[in-house]
């Protein structure tokens, strides 16, 4: 039996739901022969409280300071600053990454995280013991360079634009492939539309437009009202989320257009398989689940910072529009259902072309060829850096904070 550990955070929805994808693709395509486990070491005991606490800070920087955090992601994205960040968290989570890998003791690893790629390099460079590591970028265009470690076995990108990115940063092509990102394996399986509605409970005679909320998103509301009100020949399916309050004035409409409004839930794979388009924030999963499925994509928020490049690929590829408030997305909306949906045949189209549903699979793959053949890695950086590794986690700092456990 071979051992998958693939690494993750809580920092978003994306570097979990990639995870799960792979563990379900590998648990598919390999069964009992490979043991797969999804582990967020941000949540060890060992890691940093400053740490396990940015998990859930970023959810309400961006909410909040959306300006501070763009700041901050371009002030740390260059050679020099990455370099500063990647010592600081050698030093910050080596331990919680050691103690991680002796209960795992993986053969491949599997990371959708960028943090752990160097407190990884370092583990494996003091110990002389060396686990592939696939390195599985979240984000769809716009990149921060910490992505981007040399160390690393395969560096598995979404796009040919992330591929660019990567090998001008200087990994050698021949270890960065374009998987797609990871989504949940089921959205590349065929569909029965109109069997899959009927499931669903919803009407298989207009179009459905699927909207998808969080915490995170601030405009869908207006834009539910005003298709509301429209006229077209719609059916609304209004997935709130974690987002409470969202949920709560949505039920507390009086819709004039058939409408089911949904919390959390487990179905969204049927739903974006069975609605006709999304609308949503420009995240990178909610992006990516949409073109994996051919579903076209009306975006009505992005995030500075990585989001802003999800919302130009979209743009960009013809699979979708962005939207800066209810009328311009009612404009779009209006748009692509015209001429008996010509528009949004064209814009679905070109999200298929876009899309990389079986990227779960593929990373499987190639975690599943590493596991067997080990690390490919001829030579390894940190190698020569094992005295100042050495003098870094033996900092007075460290040492106390080890004390106290």
């Amino acid at each position: 039996m071979k051992k998958i550990l693939i690494l993750t955070a809580d920092a978003g929805f994306g570097h979990r739901a990639a995870a799960n994808a792979i563990a379900a693709a590998l648990t598919e395509r390999y069964g009992d022969a490979c043991r797969v486990t999804v582990v967020n070491p941000l949540e060890g005991r060992r890691a940093p409280a400053a740490l396990r606490r940015a998990q859930s800070d970023y959810d309400r920087v961006i909410q909040e300071v959306p300006e501070l955090y763009q700041f901050g992601y371009k002030a740390s994205d260059g050679t020099f600053p990455v370099g500063v960040v990647e010592q600081a968290l050698i030093a910050l989570l080596y331990a919680a990454l050691r103690d991680t890998l002796q209960i795992s003791r993986p053969d491949a690893i599997v990371t959708t995280y960028p943090l752990y790629q160097a407190p990884l390099a370092a583990i494996f460079a003091l110990d002389r013991r060396y686990v592939p590591i696939l390195t599985v970028v979240t984000d769809l265009a716009t990149v921060h360079g910490i992505w981007f470690s040399d160390e690393v076995d395969w560096c598995l990108v979404p796009t040919e634009i992330v591929r660019t990115r990567a090998v001008e940063s200087g990994l050698p092509p021949e270890r960065v492939e374009v998987t797609g990102l990871p989504v949940n394996p089921a959205l590349a399986q065929p569909v029965d539309k109109t069997a899959l509605r009927a499931r669903l409970g919803w009407r298989s005679d207009r179009y459905v437009a699927l909207f998808v909320g969080s915490k995170r998103v601030t405009r869908l509301e207006p834009v539910a009202r005003a298709f509301n009100h429209a006229g077209m020949p719609l059916e609304l399916a209004l997935v709130a989320g974690g987002n409470a309050a969202l949920a709560a004035a949505w039920s507390g409409v009086e819709w004039h257009l058939p409408a089911h409004v949904y919390g959390f839930t487990e179905q969204m794979a049927d739903m974006i398989r069975a609605a006709d388009f999304i609308v949503c924030k420009a995240g990178g999963l909610i992006v990516s689940e949409a073109l994996a499925a051919g579903l076209p994509l009306l975006l009505i928020e992005a995030i500075p910072g990585q989001e802003t490049g999800n919302a130009a690929l979209v743009v960009e590829g013809g699979a979708g529009e962005m939207a800066g408030d209810a009328l311009a997305a009612l404009t779009c909306a209006f748009h692509w259902l015209d001429r008996d949906g010509a528009l949004l045949a064209e814009r679905a189209a070109n999200a298929r072309r876009l899309g990389h549903p079986n990227a779960a699979y593929r990373v499987a793959e190639l975690a599943w060829q590493a596991a067997h053949t080990g690390t490919l890695r001829a030579e390894h950086r940190l190698l020569a850096q094992i005295p100042l590794l050495r003098e870094l986690l033996s900092t007075p700092l460290l040492e106390k904070k080890r004390g106290s456990r």
